[in-house]
């Protein structure tokens, strides 16, 4: 199993950001898809996940209402819609994929992590 994350960068404050996550290695659409952060000298918290139907999505509250997944299972590829930006979202962000039904919004029951891509919003 592959996952290459791409899309990040430089935002100002208030920007969008698309990340992407293809996938390879994998029957993605039998995969729950997650986005996970971790910032400087803090622990990898959650973001976003999708069940592999795309019929359920959950979200961390400090990103409510501003950020967005979403995935192309024709595509293999799940994205992270981030808009309204603030500095403190500042950080690493990867994906991480589980086989089946669950979707989990914990590190540890996600076997499968992409490298991550730097996502820096200035102020």
């Amino acid at each position: 199993v592959q996952l290459v994350e791409s899309g990040g960068g430089l935002v100002q404050a208030g920007g969008s950001l698309r990340l992407s996550c293809a996938a390879s290695g994998l029957t993605f659409s039998t995969y729950a898809m997650g986005w996970f952060r971790q910032a400087p000298g803090k622990e990898r918290e959650f973001v976003a996940a999708m069940s592999w139907s795309g019929g359920a999505t959950y979200y961390a509250d400090s990103v409510k209402g501003r950020f967005a997944i979403s995935r192309d299972n024709a595509k293999n590829t799940v994205y992270l819609q981030m808009n309204s930006l603030k500095p403190e979202d500042t950080a690493v962000y990867a994906c991480a994929a589980k086989f089946g039904r669950a979707v989990p919004t914990t590190t540890y029951d996600y076997p499968y992590w992409g490298q991550g891509t730097q996502v820096t919003v200035s102020s």
